[in-house]
């Protein structure tokens, strides 16, 4: 089963549509036991940086979270769910996020060029900068769909995937069993579907 973590942030139904959809049993679920029993993870997210970690301090998920990743258990976050991934975030001051993964989170603005709007709203094509599980169903160049003003920084080691908008921006990320996508995959049409059957098939 996946466990699709609520913390009060994010569109959790279509996201469990979704996988649905590709057959993969999924559940919405903010119980520290469903999501200990579960086989994997998916943090998602929408808004802003610091009222999300808050809910997941305030809810305790943030130590069951940790805890199933430290005992290997694969977690992917979406979004927001993947920048909480990080150590910290300057959205509107400085947070500190689950630690996860090593980097920060910081504006596209001062970063892209003046003339592109933020947020980055729309498809973007995504450009593989290592193999990764998540891939396993899909190609360079494919189009995911991102809605984002922040992006992951300074995490070079952990950067799977990357797009153009106006400069390199983190499309995807991961450390061991730890994974996120900035973009969307439950609004990016058949590619998306493909990444998150890659994400929910168990590995031999």
């Amino acid at each position: 089963m996946i466990a699709i973590i609520d913390y009060g942030v994010g569109n959790l139904f279509s996201l469990r549509s979704s996988l649905g959809f590709i057959g993969a049993e999924a559940k919405v679920t903010s119980d520290p036991e469903e999501i200990k029993n579960a086989d994997k993870l998916i943090l998602p997210g929408v808004g802003a940086f610091a009222d999300a970690a808050l809910k997941l301090k305030e809810s305790g998920l943030d130590i069951v979270i940790k805890e199933e990743a430290a005992r290997g258990k694969e977690l992917m976050g979406i979004c927001l769910g993947m920048q909480l991934l990080f150590e910290k975030s300057y959205e509107y001051g400085e947070h500190e996020g689950l630690g996860l993964i090593k980097g920060s989170i910081v504006p596209l603005a001062g970063y892209i060029p003046e003339n592109l709007k933020i947020p980055h709203i729309g498809w973007n094509a995504i450009s593989f900068k290592k193999e990764h599980k998540l891939f396993k169903y899909i190609k360079e160049g494919d189009f995911v769909y991102f809605v984002h003003s922040y992006y992951a920084a300074d995490c070079e080691d952990s950067v799977i995937a990357d797009t153009e908008y106006g400069a390199r921006v983190t499309a995807a990320a991961a450390s061991g069993n730890i994974m996120g996508c900035q973009f969307h995959p439950e609004k990016s049409g058949n590619v998306g579907l493909n990444i998150l059957r890659a994400f929910c098939e168990t590995e031999n």
